[in-house]
This record gives C-alpha cells, structure tokens and sequence, in this order.
C-alpha cells in the first residue's frame, strides 16, 4: 500500500509546522500526512500525493478520521464519491461544537 519513494520534502512546508518533517516516513506517518495535506494543503501538495498513493489509499485512511474540516470531508468525498455519511468524522461530531465553523 504504501508508497516508499514518496518524498515529503517536496510538500508545502506549512504543513508540517508543529513535528520534524525529516522524522515522518509515508509508511509510518500515513494517516497523519493524509490528514494534514487533506486540511491545509496546497492543490500542488494533494497532486503530489494522488500522484503516489491511490484515491482508493486516501479515501481509506480519511474515512477513519475522528476529526476532519467539513471543506475537508467534502473535498474527499466528492473526489472519491464515497458518501459522507461513510466517513467517521461525519457519523461521530463533536458533542461541543466549535465556536466558528470552518
């Protein structure tokens, strides 16, 4: 499944601002990178990454996010055309909602 020559020092490097870039691996950090090209990247960053995983990969891993932007979830749902009731962010909101929406 996963994709060794991915290069994750060819994506935006906001992405990534909280964690050592150089430590993440796409076998390892997977999830992680799905979610924050998903929420934060650029068209360049999500290209990059269609480019080495599959959609079907992608649409895997988000639909087990607890937590995903409603821009997000419907980006990957419409791409995937996977109903967003299939997702987990989607069946399991929060019970406190945020005090803007996104």
């Amino acid at each position: 499944m996963k994709n060794t020559d991915f290069d994750i020092a060819k994506l935006s490097s906001h992405l990534f601002w909280d964690v050592d870039a150089e430590k993440l691996t796409a076998e390892d950090d997977f999830p992680f990178i799905v979610k924050r090209i998903l929420e934060y990247g650029l068209i360049g960053d999500w290209k990059l990454l269609k480019n080495h995983f599959s959609l079907k990969e992608i649409t895997t891993v988000a639909k087990q996010f607890r937590d995903l932007d409603s821009k997000s979830l419907s980006f990957i749902s419409t791409l995937s055309k996977e109903p967003k009731a299939n997702f987990r962010c989607y069946t399991t909101k929060q019970s406190i909602p945020p005090h803007w929406k996104s």
